[in-house]
């Protein structure tokens, strides 16, 4: 079967972050729900689904702040992988981005996952040595 990169669409959400809950991503203090809401009332077509079948096996969030392009939730469904789902919704993302002039696009992960970190290295991403710092303005819980 062909796996097809689209634009998320509402009736996505619930497949979507059961998705992000199987493959790890969620975190407690982020509402998944609102995190789809407050991406998509700002870059609609930067929320990407893989679907098969008529199923959800794929997502990544993709956004732009007019200086760097940043992706966010890139999953695949774990009875999916190592089939290039993850690949071909990067490549999809990064697209996009430069269709809107994106010079750079960057991505957090964390030091000591060593495997995702090696997905992107595959993919020609630099490891850089820096530090974040955030805050949080609006809590979701």
């Amino acid at each position: 079967m062909t796996v097809d990169i689209r634009t998320f669409v509402p009736t996505d959400e619930a497949a979507v972050v059961r998705l992000w809950e199987s493959a790890g991503l969620t975190r407690p203090w982020n509402d998944p729900h609102r995190d789809i809401e407050r991406h998509r009332a700002v870059w609609p077509d930067l929320l990407l689904v893989a679907e098969e079948d008529s199923a959800v096996v794929g997502s990544v969030m993709a956004g732009y702040d007019g200086h760097r392009g940043w992706l966010y939730y890139l999953a695949s469904d774990p009875a999916h992988r190592g089939r290039a789902i993850g690949r071909a919704l990067v490549e999809e993302a990064e697209r996009r981005l430069l269709d809107l002039g994106c010079p750079k696009v960057q991505l957090m992960v964390r030091r000591d996952n060593e495997s995702v970190l090696g997905f992107y290295d595959a993919l020609g991403y630099e490891r850089f040595d820096v530090g974040l710092t955030g805050k949080r303005l609006i809590p979701d819980l």
